[in-house]
């Protein structure tokens, strides 16, 4: 079986996860390297879990990796994709909102033959949504609930000067199209950009956002509407140690690289 080398991109909640779980080994898979805002503390951590794992900067991948993830800030995605698409590589992005306003990045993989793999993350019903794109998908609705602290930070809240503190009941803070909402919240919706890719677009896929401080999990219901079916999914998505993040994602990760050299591929 070839060997696909692997570059992980961030060693945060995701990160580590992935990081851990390469290096005790998957099928035709190896951690190649991997780069981090926080040298020393990534060193630190690698050597406690001795794991063996260069740290690199991402413009290094190419040279080491045939495929990077990508679990950073969104605001060093063009850092870790151009690199590997201009080498003709593979991509996986988690920040899937920051794909929205960089479409050139797809252009530069379809160009020199890389690829952009968009994870399922936190978000079930992605095959369900890409089958129904096949045919005619006349709306697509997604509802998130978070816990407040889950939403801290993001510009839309700091923007139209929404405070979250001491709420008491559900409060909607956000309610537009997909293309909105992952400007508005980078790091918290990235699940509704890959619904959008998925299906009909950023601008026609809506979304409303909750602050609920009666739910303790990121809860996510998406209602799609097309001419082969109509479905509503919900899922509720227990915390990682990144609040914003949920423990499912890493493990999807997970899921989609073994399905990159599995003998038995299920799902589309």
């Amino acid at each position: 079986m070839p060997i696909t080398r692997v570059a992980v991109a961030g060693l945060g909640a995701i990160g580590r996860v992935l990081a851990r779980k390469l290096s005790a080994g998957m099928p035709g898979l190896t951690l190649a390297c991997a780069a981090a805002r926080d040298h020393a503390k990534a060193r630190a951590w690698l050597d406690a879990e001795h794991i063996a794992c260069p740290l690199v900067e991402p413009e290094a991948f190419p040279a080491l990796a045939d495929l990077a993830v990508e679990c950073a800030p969104a605001s060093v995605l063009e850092r870790i994709c151009r690199p590997m698409l201009e080498a003709g590589k593979q991509v996986m992005v988690l920040s899937a909102g920051a794909l929205l306003p960089r479409p050139e990045l797809i252009e530069l993989a379809k160009a020199r033959g890389g690829q952009i793999i968009v994870p399922t993350g936190a978000l079930l019903g992605l095959d369900a949504v890409t089958a129904a794109a096949e045919g005619r998908i006349h709306s697509v609705r997604m509802i998130t609930r978070k816990p407040p602290r889950g939403l801290l930070g993001a510009p839309y809240l700091d923007a139209n000067g929404i405070s979250l503190e001491g709420l008491n009941g559900p409060k909607l803070v956000f309610s537009g199209t997909a293309r909105e909402a992952a400007a508005g919240f980078p790091a918290n919706v990235n699940v509704v950009a890959a619904l959008a890719l998925a299906g009909i677009g950023p601008d026609r896929t809506m979304m409303e956002i909750w602050a609920d401080p009666s739910v303790e999990r990121n809860c996510h219901t998406i209602e799609v509407d097309s001419d082969s079916s109509h479905f509503t999914l919900a899922i509720e998505n227990v915390p990682s140690e990144n609040p914003r993040t949920g423990r499912i994602t890493a493990l999807s990760v997970v899921a989609a690289l073994r399905k990159l050299t599995t003998p038995l591929r299920v799902g589309t």
